[in-house]
């Protein structure tokens, strides 16, 4: 099962603006009349039910979306980039690989999240025009769109989930009660990645059951299959932990322990989830001799004995778990926690666009995404390019905040991968 990639998107760049002039007749000295560049397509990700992993996406490297179209003549608007949306699993979690923010968890069905924004559209000529300059040579280069490196995470959306030590029952119980059709076989590690089915019970309530791959002592740590798979735990409301009361898979006591201990170790309250104990394999005639072990080494323990190869004690356990998670429901409805992670797609209050950093004597660096942005769409052997860009850091307060950082006439100013001079 594909549940965790990684990827690189790019949303696309603005159009640039147009430098054009007003050719009609009667209109011999017509002015410009340049066109503003299209906006740069943005990057969306939506839940699609259909999807249930993240399979589809997993030789893809980079997503990038479509770039602005340039401006027209008659100021006529560039067209705007295509945007891309993105279908992922129910469950899906999209971090910033850079610093591991949430970016969105996407839960519902159609659910759709906006991650990485087009570039705007730069002006045409005409926005240039003043009085001095009623004939402007100059139009603004487009936005370059937002970059990122993610991380998409899948955790199964499930009410219930199966645990226990491989081999115990559990894709035969899942099979059993489901229309699930997991592969079973007498060895270890039969089921490689989750399994998962609708329950649907004769008083018309039904449930999401998942059939997750054995647990092993030290599965918290890496061993086995378990550590891949316990985040998709994270998310269910209840557990059903099947211990094969057989004795094949070793003293059913032990068993029980080591697995709440993994659960215990993995972290974020795995242990502190609602249990159903079932004791598997009740059929076999080593059974009773075990339970009665186990009950006596954990006598509080309600344990419901079960033969899912004979079809007995299954129901009750199956409305046990129903009822259980009806009421995790009623006391999330009553008492709604605060989510264990959350989206970082808030208000913020507003950063400074730049900073100013000394580097040494006579040289200063602009610290600054957004001008870096700008200087790679500036074509610097273009005078009237960068006059305007130069105009534009003056009017953002740059050239203020240099003098005052103890730039003076000739010092050298860093700004992304370029080196200007200074100059009061």
């Amino acid at each position: 099962m594909i549940d965790y990639i990684k990827l690189h998107v790019k949303a696309g760049d603005g159009g640039r603006g147009c430098v054009a002039w007003r050719r009609e007749k009667f209109y011999p000295n017509g002015g410009p009349f340049g066109g503003d560049g299209g906006k740069g397509g943005d990057i969306y990700f939506c839940v699609d039910t259909n999807e249930t992993t993240l399979t589809k996406l997993r030789y893809t490297k980079t997503i990038k979306a479509g770039n602005g179209a340039p401006g027209l003549i008659k100021k006529m608007h560039g067209k705007s980039g295509d945007d891309i949306v993105v279908p992922v699993p129910p469950g899906t979690m999209i971090r910033n690989a850079a610093n591991n923010d949430l970016l969105a968890d996407l839960t519902q069905p159609g659910q759709k999240v906006l991650i990485a924004h087009g570039g705007k559209g730069g002006l045409g000529n005409w926005h240039f025009a003043t009085a001095r300059n009623d004939a402007p040579e100059y139009a603004q280069p487009g936005e370059i769109g937002q970059s990122l490196d993610l991380q998409l995470e899948l955790r199964l959306l499930a009410d219930c989930g199966l645990v226990g030590y491989p081999s115990v029952g559990k894709s035969t119980f899942l099979s059993i009660v489901t229309n699930a059709k997991p592969a079973i076989a007498p060895y270890q590690f039969t089921t490689l990645e989750p399994n998962i089915g609708v329950v649907d019970l004769p008083d018309g309530r039904s449930f999401v059951l998942a059939d997750m791959p054995g647990l092993i002592e030290g599965a918290a740590e890496g061993k086995g299959l378990g550590d891949e798979f316990l985040r998709h735990i994270r998310r269910c409301r209840v557990l059903i932990h099947l211990v094969d009361m057989s004795g094949q898979q070793g003293d059913p006591v032990e068993c029980y322990k080591v697995i709440n201990h993994e659960l215990a170790s993995y972290g974020h309250d795995l242990a502190e989830k609602k249990q159903i104990v079932v004791a598997g394999k009740m059929d076999d005639e080593y059974a009773p001799v075990y339970l009665e072990e186990f009950k006596k080494a954990y006598p509080d323990l309600h344990v419901f004995e079960m033969s899912a190869l004979q079809h007995k004690g299954v129901n009750e356990v199956l409305y046990a778990a129903m009822d259980a998670i009806d009421a995790a429901k009623k006391a999330e409805a009553e008492n709604p926690e605060p989510q264990e992670e959350t989206v970082v797609y808030q208000y913020q209050p507003k950063r400074p666009d730049f900073y100013i950093t000394k580097q040494g004597p006579h040289r200063f660096k602009v610290e600054s995404e957004k001008i870096d942005r700008m200087a790679e769409t500036i074509d610097f052997d273009d005078e009237n390019e960068s006059y305007q860009f130069a105009l534009k850091l003056n009017q953002m307060g740059v050239d203020k905040a240099l003098y005052q950082a103890g730039a003076r006439d000739g010092d050298q100013v860093i700004v992304g991968r370029y080196i200007m001079g200074y100059k009061e």
